[in-house]
Formats: structure tokens, sequence, C-alpha cells
């Protein structure tokens, strides 16, 4: 059985967001990954942290496991510990490879499927749909952190201010099409 539209866009999705997470994270300087605007704030450093911990653990044999590992650490997520940028974008990278290791070979009759997160059943769409929510959160948090960052050197990674006229202008002076959002961002497959 083939992967269905909806898990098709949901990996359309996931991409995106690690788009916009990767193009924010590239911009950033050494010390900007770790500043943090007060104690209680979190750096991008410790966002990246947070997401991969929690990709890993609920990614990781995500049809067969409690999505909610005993090896997770997960308060630990919260302390400043890369040592550098590289050292963040290696955990990145395979907190997203394990997201993707794992929803890629889903098809349609997976998605009723019941998964668990600290004991609650979830449908395997709903578990999508909580890290489809939680993942951008902390992204918008990152990029926010970058655009606080480089201020006047901010780069927009959509629509720049004062461009929206002009960005609508273009997409209505084509035809309509069936499309993804995703598409004029990413790479075809």
């Amino acid at each position: 059985m083939a992967a269905s539209n909806y898990l098709e866009s949901v990996l359309k999705q996931f991409h995106y967001y690690k788009l916009l997470g990767d193009k924010t994270i590239e911009r950033l300087s050494e010390e900007d990954i770790h500043w943090q605007y007060n104690e209680e704030s979190n750096s991008v450093a410790i966002i990246v942290k947070h997401i991969v911990g929690n990709m890993l653990s609920r990614w990781t044999n995500f049809l067969t496991e409690d999505g909610e590992k005993e090896w997770r650490h997960r308060d630990q997520e919260f302390e400043d510990s890369y040592k550098d940028k590289k050292e963040l974008l290696q955990a990145w990278k395979k907190g997203w490879q394990c997201l993707f290791d794992a929803i890629e070979p889903l098809n349609a009759g997976d998605e009723m499927r019941i998964v668990y997160i600290r004991n609650q059943g979830h449908t395997v769409q709903e578990a999508i749909n909580r890290q489809l929510a939680h993942y951008p959160f902390h992204i918008g948090q990152i990029v926010f952190l970058g655009k606080m960052l480089k201020g006047k050197d901010w780069e927009s990674l959509s629509i720049p201010k004062g461009e929206s006229a002009t960005y609508n202008k273009e997409k209505f002076n084509k035809e309509k099409q069936r499309g993804h959002f995703t598409d004029e961002y990413l790479p075809p497959n």
C-alpha cells in the first residue's frame, strides 16, 4: 500500500521546517548559537538539543516502543552542552534522520495503528500531528532568535517585509493549480 496524501504532506512539512532551522542555524555564529536573553531563556543550542532529544525518543522504534524512552533525560536537554556549531549540526542531522527513517516507510494502512507516548495511546496520525505542532513551535523560536541576533542583517526566510503585494501579484498571475505550499521551497524528490 502506498503512502497516503497525508503522509506525503507531513513529510513535506517536516522537510520545510527542517529547512527553516537549517537556514537560520547556517546564518548564526558560534557565539550566536549559545546566546541567551537571560538565565531562564533558551539559546538556539538548547532548543536544538531539546528538539533532537525529543526526536530520538519519539521516532526510535516508533511503531513498537513507547515514544518516551527510558534512556531519555529530558531535563538535561535544557543544559547547553554542545561544544561547537559542528557538534550541534551533527545532532540536528541525526534527529531529523531518525524522524524521516520512521515516517518514510509508513503507508496509509499504518495511519490508524496505535502507538504510545508515556503510556497514552495515539493513532499514528495523532502522534505525527503532535510532533508536527511541537517542532515548528521550537523552530519558530530558533528563527525568532536568529532575527533578533542578526537584526538588520537578517535575510527573510519567507516573504520579506513590504513585499506581500508583489508576492501575491506574482502568485495570482499564474493559473490555478494543485500543489503543496512547500513546493516552492523544497527541491523535488
